[in-house]
């Protein structure tokens, strides 16, 4: 099934294009950003039963955008009706006038001569199975209590597993003079977190699943459950990582984290724009490995990233940022494409109606190669698999690079030999991981059950993945 259009947005759009005819009649462009989304989480552990809204990703909220005479001015609202536009219209001229009389210290101008717009109507949706808000929160809770108390039940030593889903389901709508853009889509996640303990060992594995859709990924979560019980188990005898550079395996979610920290961040072209990205002096030039090819747009794959067009009204790309390992270009929002004379890529996300627009990623990944995972592991002498992804970070303006990795099992004669080595850094210089990578498998996953901020703010949803990779890395 399809997801339905907002009852609320077709509703209101009369008074959005009541209220755009009367901006088109003063200003040489405008557009309106209109968004209704609700979003739930939900989670059950031994502590007990959570359930509640997300304040970031539910949202009723209005964005106009203005262009004239080569200024650009946004303003934000919350509630439209025929009686408030000429409310809105007022405030929207009060503040031009105030801006338009001083800058404000430090500020400087910025003027854009606009192409003029060809015409284009978007009206989408995506599909699910199972709708959460038909299912109801009594149903996502015993689903939830199931796996939670299985987990517990599994081994006496697991003392806790945490079960936790969420589910965003958003319509947009853009309006301009050429444009009338509607999206409705439902991307739904979820992750298993098994603790275990023995002696004065605490440790934990966490699983996750995620995919456009609704409650059928409580399915998913639950194959997740015994992988995710035994590796919790198996952590209870890791060993501490002896420092070193290895030759390394990483699966998927590990190759997911390494695209999104090493290539992510650090070609989002708005960084360009504020010299603060090494990327931009090395478009056209080798930056990894002739065997990768990396992705990122909202049309790349199906998954929580996805959609049909961005916050400003651009249809979702498809870009090839890394191709057989030249780095070809970034990624941008329509105000980055116009500082750089470039197009923009459809990746102007906003946190909600009342943000500003920025340069985000969207669905970011590494191709598949063709070499079979068990001849990737029977090349490696001495090294380890990488093992559930944890948290990342990078240095865009001198390509650094750090990332947590939950556990490593040790290769030795191209075997896996038991042994386990937990918590797990990864660190290094990006263009030099890259270069390393020998062999790609032909296997592909991707999710994204966590969020990407600007930053420290600014969040919106993404996924990433790709295949197995072997590549020389740091550990520590």
């Amino acid at each position: 099934m399809k997801v339905s259009e907002s009852k609320y947005l077709a509703d209101v759009k009369p008074f959005l294009k009541s209220l755009l005819e009367k901006l088109l009649e003063k200003y040489e462009y405008a557009s309106i950003l209109a968004n209704d989304s609700k979003s739930m989480s939900y989670s059950v552990s031994k502590m007990g039963t959570s359930i509640s809204e997300d304040g970031i990703l539910t949202e009723r909220g209005f964005c106009v955008k203005l262009y004239n005479d080569g200024r650009e001015c946004e303003y934000s609202f919350s509630n439209i009706s025929e009686e408030l536009i000429p409310k809105i219209l007022s405030e929207i001229d009060e503040r031009l006038n105030r801006l338009g009389k001083k800058l404000p210290e430090g500020v400087n101008e910025v003027r854009f001569t606009l192409k003029e717009e060809e015409d284009l109507f978007i009206n989408e949706s995506t599909e699910y199975e199972k709708d959460p808000e038909n299912a109801g929160d009594e149903k996502i809770v015993e689903l939830l209590t199931r796996i939670s108390e299985r987990g517990r039940d599994y081994d006496e030593r697991i003392v806790n597993c945490y079960t936790a889903f969420s589910y965003q389901k958003y319509h947009k709508m853009f309006l301009s003079k050429h444009k009338d853009l509607t999206q409705n889509i439902m991307w739904a996640c979820g992750y298993v977190v098994v603790m275990a303990s023995e002696g004065e060992e605490i440790k934990e594995s966490y699983k996750p699943v995620s995919m456009l859709g609704g409650c059928e990924v409580l399915e998913g979560l639950e194959g997740k459950l015994e992988d995710a019980c035994k590796t919790a188990l198996d952590l209870l005898r890791s060993e501490p990582m002896v420092p070193g550079e290895y030759d390394c395996i990483c699966m998927p979610d590990v190759t997911g984290m390494i695209v999104h920290e090493a290539f992510g961040h650090g070609v989002e072209m708005d960084m360009f724009v504020k010299d603060r990205a090494l990327a931009q002096s090395y478009v056209g030039k080798y930056v990894a490995s002739e065997l990768i090819t990396m992705h990122d747009g909202a049309s790349t794959i199906p998954q929580v990233a996805t959609y049909f067009f961005d916050d400003e009204g651009i249809p979702a790309h498809d870009t090839v940022i890394i191709d057989k390992g030249i780095l070809k270009t970034g990624i941008c929002d329509f105000r980055s494409a116009k500082h750089l004379n470039h197009e923009p890529t459809g990746n102007g996300r906003r946190e909600n109606s009342s943000r500003k627009a920025y340069t985000r990623m969207t669905n970011t990944i590494f191709e598949a190669g063709t070499s079979k995972v068990e001849d990737m592991i029977a090349s490696i002498k001495d090294g380890f698999m990488l093992c559930e992804a944890s948290s990342g970070m990078e240095d865009p303006k001198n390509w650094g690079i750090q990332l947590m990795v939950n556990m490593a099992r040790e290769i030795k004669d191209g075997k896996l030999t038991g042994r386990i080595f937990s918590p797990v850094v990864l660190t290094g210089y990006v263009p030099d991981l890259l270069k390393s990578i020998s062999m790609i498998s032909d296997d592909f996953e991707a999710g994204g059950t966590g969020y990407c901020g600007k930053g420290y703010k600014e969040w919106v949803k993404v996924s990433d993945g790709g295949p197995y990779i072997k590549a020389r890395i740091r550990l520590g």
